[in-house]
């Protein structure tokens, strides 16, 4: 068995730490510097988190979830309440709109932490002294 010299990062942890807009490890510092522009280095501990590679798949995900929430409410409404149709296009556009626009950042921290915690493109392999 090979030992390894790099240190074994919680995905779980680093995730949760995204997911809160917060540095995936120290847990402290800010992710983003913008609403979806992720820092150069957290202003806590140092660590570089510019290496992310998030891309589409943060709003991939965000849209995903949004979709099964409306998709659900449209159904319960639906076998609930005899409603109109306007009355969908009225509430679920809407909530189309500002629901991924809101767990945008959290999902792109989540992703960034989820790279962060298993080295991915370049992450940890340089520290600043």
């Amino acid at each position: 068995m090979a030992s390894s010299n790099i240190d074994q990062r919680s995905p779980g942890q680093a995730m949760w730490r995204g997911a809160l807009c917060k540095c995936p490890h120290c847990g402290r510092g800010r992710l983003f510097r913008a609403y979806l522009k992720v820092a150069d280095q957290c202003n806590s501990c140092g660590e570089l988190l510019n290496q992310h590679r998030a891309d589409d798949f943060p709003p991939y995900i965000a849209i995903t979830i949004v979709g099964h929430i409306i998709v659900f409410l449209m159904l319960h409404l639906d076998m609930t309440y005899h409603v109109q149709p306007i009355t969908y296009v009225v509430s679920m556009i809407p909530l189309a709109i500002i629901l991924p626009l809101a767990i945008l950042p959290s999902t792109k921290g989540a992703i960034v932490g989820l790279q962060w915690a298993n080295y991915m493109y370049g992450f940890g392999a340089h520290r600043p002294d």
